[in-house]
């Protein structure tokens, strides 16, 4: 006779079948309406037991017993299909059991409710992580039966998956992944009372990025050899520290020129323009220098007759990535002989540059768009002793401008 039991706070069924003793443990926790749920299924077993007609795999698909009890079913078609009802119907009692939803049903409820908060491009993001990578895994699957091993296993899956230029996806897009599936899982467990499974997953290391910022000898170049419809619209990348989506998406009534100010209220995702920045932090003004200010004035006389947008081509519409890195960033580097790096350097360019010029850390955090100054001393330092001295000389300097030793020295005796 099987029964039912209690382990650190969770139900699990105990019972023999074929003289083997089978403990089955579940999600729930020990209350008196799941112990009762759990004894009309431990009661369905126990029957089909009797009767000859149980199989132990299509209550637990996923138990170490399921693989010691053979059902002699052929390695056809017919039998792959069996399973995979039986797989159908145990998802069926397990929502019985406990009245949580399938995955799939309870994420897209999920979904509806989240995306009202959500920029447009995270919104077809996680539409596409979802319908790609989450549901065709977990979808029908019951989200209290959903365990630790499931998701480690899901992960190990993930990175067997092509990703852009035949590679696999990178650690980076994984974590992003079960991300997201440890959020849905937190809001069941939230709701239906069961532990989340994805609390002790810890995110895959990501390879430290090497940025390769321009010196600025090499900024020097660039501008000098640039084509010249496009050196102001270089100047103002390399010298602000603009996102790509900012700077294509800077529009005329955004920039202040009586106050030294570019605001940065839009950028542009895809083909659309979103109001909101990447982060609450990324609505902010960046100072003008005279360089940059000299840029746009000139600008102003080219574009702002005939297009809204700072920067555009000959149609008035935005720029292109695709069309300005491979018809005129690309082909300038390899023309100077530098090595190739994205457009997106000249950000990183312009925070080396900041910090080797001596300003303020807070100050350029907020150019940046930074809640801390932690990632500027944890990606960009390293490359300003490139710039300037670190000798100890400019310490020395200043100790001896300001810091005032006796010639002589007197000995004072303790009393």
């Amino acid at each position: 006779m099987g029964s039912i039991r209690v382990n650190k706070g969770k139900l699990f069924c105990d019972f023999r079948y074929k003289g083997t003793r089978c403990r089955e443990y579940t999600a729930l926790a020990d209350t008196k309406q799941n112990r009762q749920k759990l004894s009309k299924l431990l009661e369905k077993i126990e029957g089909e037991i009797k009767d000859g007609a149980f199989e132990y795999a299509r209550y637990f698909p996923n138990s170490r017993l399921a693989k010691t009890f053979t059902f002699n079913i052929a390695a056809s078609s017919e039998s792959n299909l069996h399973l995979v009802t039986a797989n159908k119907q145990l998802a069926h009692i397990q929502q019985q059991v406990d009245g949580a939803p399938f995955f799939s049903d309870f994420t897209e409820k999920w979904f509806d409710e989240c995306k009202i908060g959500w920029r447009k491009s995270y919104v077809q993001t996680m539409r596409d992580t979802i319908d790609k990578h989450l549901v065709p895994y977990f979808g029908e699957k019951v989200v209290s039966s959903i365990r630790r091993e499931d998701i480690l296993d899901f992960r190990s899956q993930l990175a067997k998956v092509p990703g852009r230029k035949n590679q696999t996806l990178s650690a980076r897009r994984i974590n992003a992944i079960v991300l997201g599936l440890r959020q849905i899982l937190n809001e069941a467990a939230d709701r239906y009372n069961f532990t989340s499974p994805g609390q002790r997953i810890k995110p895959l290391k990501i390879k430290r990025l090497d940025i390769k910022p321009f010196t600025l000898d090499e900024v020097s170049l660039i501008l000098k050899t640039v084509r010249q419809d496009y050196r102001d619209y270089f100047i103002v990348r390399f010298f602000t520290g603009m996102r790509t989506g900012e700077i294509h998406g800077l529009k005329w009534k955004y920039v202040d020129f009586k106050n030294r100010l570019i605001l940065i209220r839009e950028t542009l995702v895809g083909e659309e323009m979103e109001d909101e920045g990447k982060t609450d932090l990324s609505i902010r003004e960046i100072f003008m220098s005279d360089a940059v200010h000299n840029a746009l004035m000139r600008q102003s006389e080219a574009t702002q007759k005939h297009s809204e947008f700072v920067f555009c081509n000959t149609e008035g519409k935005h720029l292109n990535l695709n069309n300005l890195t491979n018809r005129v960033w690309y082909p300038l580097l390899r023309y100077l002989g530098l090595e190739l790096r994205r457009p997106y350097t000249s950000r990183h360019t312009a925070a080396t540059l900041w910090l080797a010029a001596g300003e303020n850390p807070e100050w350029i955090a907020r150019q940046m768009g930074h809640s801390t100054t932690e990632m500027l001393f944890r990606v960009y330092s390293r490359y300003v002793p490139n710039l300037t001295r670190n000798d100890g000389s400019a310490f020395n300097r200043l100790l001896t401008s300001n810091l005032e030793v006796p010639s002589t020295t007197t000995v004072v005796k303790n009393t």
